[in-house]
């Protein structure tokens, strides 16, 4: 497989980030299990297809090793946030936490995503698509699961998030700056657009025609 071992050169500052991603949109998941009044086994099956499903998708695309097939840590994490979900009394998931979580989890992705894509030796152009992909088909995926309207289907600021911190990975890195720089301008853009937009209801406008 091409560059198969380039990915060993990623920073710890962006492995952190996959697993925060990981945990986070993990979260998410079982915060809709909760909000649907689910069992716990539900709770972890929404944990796991979210935490882990867009970043199966980029890695198939890769024709790399599914990355949560290589070990038993991401599993684990899917797990842990599930249950804690579960234990968590509803109080402290009131208002919009689900949300915030997804926020957390969408820059953390994109950034993680678009450098692995790079690391990978693919163009930046699609590196930057691996960012975005990596970003939002876990909430897709979960919201797919749930019976919700797609989180793609709303005019608020999502995937243009997920763009600007994978765009901005891209960008930086090709101009020389350490990963571990790129990254965290990456992922607090991309926060910032994303937390903005949920805080002031931030939009693109829609087709009017």
């Amino acid at each position: 497989m091409q560059n198969a071992l380039l990915p060993a050169t990623i920073a710890p500052v962006l492995e952190f980030l996959n697993a925060a991603g990981i945990a986070v949109f993990a979260a998410s998941g079982a915060l809709l299990a909760a909000e649907k009044r689910r069992d716990i086994v539900t709770f972890i099956f929404f944990a796991v297809a979210t935490g882990v499903g867009g970043g199966t998708i980029r890695d198939i695309l890769l024709d790399a090793p599914v990355f949560w097939t290589l070990e038993n840590k991401t599993l684990l994490i899917c797990c842990i946030a599930a249950i804690g979900v579960w234990l968590t009394p509803v109080r402290f998931w009131s208002g919009r936490a689900l949300l915030w979580c997804d926020a957390i989890g969408l820059a953390a992705f994109a950034t993680y995503g678009a450098a692995k894509g790079m690391a990978y030796g693919i163009a930046p152009l699609p590196a930057f698509s691996m960012g975005v992909f990596t970003a939002c088909m876990g909430g897709v995926i979960r919201d797919m699961l749930a019976g919700e309207p797609s989180i793609l289907m709303r005019s608020e600021l999502y995937v243009t998030a997920a763009a600007l911190a994978s765009g901005l990975m891209v960008v930086l890195t090709l101009n020389g700056l350490p990963s571990y720089v790129s990254a965290l301008a990456a992922t607090v853009a991309g926060l910032s657009l994303r937390g903005m937009a949920l805080v002031k209801g931030w939009e693109l406008p829609t087709y009017r025609r």
